[in-house]
């Protein structure tokens, strides 16, 4: 998968696919929704989208049920409260994002997520297969956290390191995280003297150090850390983010087109997307190719069942698997997409063949290019 390369704000906007995270305090004010602000933004989207494939991550479901509910402290007194919050204001979440794409001709998707779906290996893929469906469908996948049943441990905790997993998941090139500051700034930017931190290459702990709480509004949960964070994983992952300022009108053009914000590049190619494959899970099973099988996969293919000549292990879609070459060498590892018994049911046997064996119609692959690693 051929990433583009961008070195600066305005280069976003040629982001093959690119993750936009809105979060609660752009959303909501007081205890409406930001209508016209979001309509402008929703322009903007569909303006991106002449170049780019665009997935929102976007903050709001406590907030507005919370309001719906007349609950206190925006619906974070407690996880009941927040739970409920999440639960009616998820409804309005998506009508609100629902209606302002679609004056633009465009269709959203809500997909509803826990740490688990993005941390599980079968989970993911089916997240990932997902979003790559609805891009390739022309949507617009509308994300959040499904808060009205995670509880604190299995909580992203905020919509930033969410919006950098989802991001992992889709194959994006970048991330923006609407906030409600220009960017990060070398010290609070309430202190006489604040300088804008327009390029971070590396998340440091010095970089650590200038995070502020003073961006986070109180509807929401996440602060200037939470984006550091989130950018120390797009980072290692080979993805670009940017946090800009998203409290004006035509936020995006305002940034992009000004050059305002904080870039952090990313620190790895392509491949670091999928570093976290590569040598840190014990794989549950071995995969035995034969060499045309092993020459089609230097070349970036991926393993089809038509190539493969041994399988070894109990393993279950989504597990991680080593790829074997004829000889045993180790040509890499991957994610799985059939259990142990479906591999060896079609080992050998072309897609046109392996629908009598499976009773299903075949996957388009066993490991699939964009969910391996290679030795």
């Amino acid at each position: 998968m051929t990433m583009k390369v961008l070195s600066s704000l305005p280069d976003l906007r040629q982001a093959r696919r690119l993750v936009i995270k809105v979060g609660s305090a752009l959303l909501v004010e007081g205890k409406e929704a930001r209508a016209d602000w979001l309509a402008t933004l929703a322009t903007e989207i569909a303006d991106l989208r002449r170049n780019s494939e665009v997935i929102v991550v976007s903050s709001g479901a406590i907030a507005l049920g919370a309001a719906k509910l007349g609950l206190a402290k925006g619906g974070r007194g407690s996880l009941a409260d927040a739970q409920a919050a999440a639960s009616v204001g998820q409804v309005a979440l998506a009508r609100l994002w629902s209606d302002a794409l679609g004056t633009h001709g465009i269709t959203a998707a809500q997909i509803l997520v826990t740490l688990g779906d993005l941390e599980d290996r079968r989970r993911y893929l089916n997240a990932s297969a997902t979003l790559a469906r609805l891009l390739e469908a022309g949507a617009v996948p509308v994300v959040n956290e499904n808060d009205s049943v995670a509880t604190e441990e299995i909580r992203f905790g905020d919509n930033d390191r969410l919006a950098a997993r989802v991001a992992q998941a889709a194959g994006a090139d970048a991330v923006m995280l609407l906030s409600d500051v220009d960017g990060l700034y070398d010290r609070d930017p309430r202190e006489s003297g604040a300088k804008l931190v327009e390029r971070v290459d590396g998340v440091t702990p010095e970089i650590i150090a200038m995070a502020s709480s003073a961006s986070s509004s109180g509807l929401g949960s996440g602060g200037m850390l939470a984006k550091l964070q989130a950018a120390r994983i797009a980072e290692r992952a080979g993805i670009t983010l940017a946090i800009v300022n998203g409290t004006h009108p035509s936020p995006i053009s305002r940034a992009l087109d000004s050059g305002t914000g904080t870039l952090f590049p990313a620190q790895a190619d392509a491949s670091a997307r999928k570093a976290w494959l590569g040598g840190r899970l014990a794989p549950s099973g071995v995969i035995t190719v034969d060499l045309g099988c092993m020459a089609a996969l230097e070349n970036g293919a991926s393993v089809l069942a038509a190539g493969i000549t041994g399988v070894e292990g109990a393993f279950a879609r989504g597990d991680l698997v080593a790829i074997h070459g004829p000889k045993g060498e180790r040509l890499g590892q991957g994610l799985v997409e059939y259990t142990s018994a479906e591999c060896s049911a079609i080992l050998g046997l072309r897609e046109e063949q392996q629908s009598a064996k499976l009773g299903y119609a075949p996957r388009a692959a066993v490991i699939h290019r964009d969910h391996m690693v290679h030795a």
